[in-house]
């Protein structure tokens, strides 16, 4: 099984988004290292949610958010290991968009956030066609 080392600090900031978001969705990207099927979360980013109509239910990651966390990945030693974001009032499962748009060897953390309070974080990645449930480990 995949497994996301998501240090306690780093999961509370992306709960922490999440919830201050609520209602719509919030995004980020995940800095570390990747070693086989283990990835290693270093860092945290948020990202500005550009999405056109839907927020509440799907989310596009502003460009310039993006390459500023390559920039930023790259000048600590380290890349860029996956996607975080929120759903709210749904289980942190991935949708069909999110497997739309999905990178295979990524991590995709996803927190539930129910009336503004999150209440559990799974992470996911791309396996084939599908997603794969990892664990999530402190």
């Amino acid at each position: 099984m995949a497994t996301l080392r998501l240090p306690p600090p780093l999961r509370d900031a992306i709960t922490a988004a999440a919830q201050t978001g609520y209602p719509d969705e919030v995004c980020g990207l995940l800095l570390g290292r990747q070693d086989g099927d283990a990835v290693t979360v270093c860092a945290v980013r948020a990202a500005r949610n550009i999405h056109p109509e839907r927020t509440a239910e799907r989310f596009l990651i502003e460009p310039q958010d993006y390459l500023d966390a390559e920039y930023a990945a790259a000048a600590s030693g380290l890349q860029v290991v996956g996607v975080w974001h929120s759903h709210p009032d749904h289980p942190p499962r991935p949708s069909d968009t999110d497997r739309e748009f999905a990178w295979a060897g990524w991590s995709y953390p996803i927190v539930s956030v129910k009336a503004g309070v999150a209440t559990e974080l799974r992470s996911w990645r791309l396996e084939g066609e599908t997603f794969g449930e990892e664990e999530v480990l402190s």
